[in-house]
């Protein structure tokens, strides 16, 4: 499963402080620290590892010009960051891009038991999910994926999204309940037949 712990914001702040100062040891702690959670946002949408390896790098290579040309951010790295490459990704590939079912199944817990009945009807489960995410607007998908895979606060998605903490607590509560109907139709057709 796909999930990241981020630093937390005193410690971010510092950070960032430090960086901003030219201190280089700073600069490789923030790529350290997040280049992870950049790189598996952006691996969510890009089926080709190679190439979300080199969008997530390019995060870091606009960091870097930034700090030297002393516009990088003051505060909120982590929401600069993640608009960075959330702006990277529709640059290259567009705004509608749906998430990869490849990696969907990294983002979905993987089983822990090793009964294959267990096993099988948790295949069901996962492919059940991994349907209806795919349903989900795009927009819908990545509040999800921002909230509850990478733990970002409603502020920090509405940063990224450029949206309002209103607008992202709505899509968030229209995406889960579009979940629920999906995931009650899809129960009922389980028993049906």
């Amino acid at each position: 499963m796909i999930l990241i712990v981020l630093p937390d914001l005193p410690a971010e702040d510092r950070l960032l402080a430090q960086a901003r100062q030219g201190n280089q040891e700073a600069i490789m702690q923030i790529y350290e620290s997040y280049f992870p959670p950049i790189y598996n946002f952006i691996r969510l949408r890009v089926d080709d590892q190679q190439a979300a390896e080199d969008l997530a790098s390019e995060v870091f290579v606009k960091l870097v010009s930034a700090f030297r040309s002393h516009t990088a951010p003051r505060h909120s790295l982590r929401g600069w960051l993640f608009r960075v490459a959330r702006n990277g990704l529709h640059d290259h590939y567009g705004r509608a891009r749906q998430f990869t079912t490849e990696v969907l199944d990294e983002w979905l817990p993987s089983p822990g038991d090793d009964d294959p009945e267990i096993h099988f009807m948790r295949s069901l489960d996962v492919e059940r999910t991994r349907h209806a995410l795919r349903m989900l607007a795009p927009e819908q998908q990545e509040v999800l994926i921002l909230r509850f895979g990478q733990m970002l606060s409603l502020q920090e998605t509405a940063d990224i999204l450029g949206k309002n903490v209103g607008a992202v607590k709505s899509l968030q509560f229209r995406a889960v309940s579009t979940l629920r109907q999906i995931f009650g139709e899809l129960r009922l057709e389980a028993e049906n037949g």
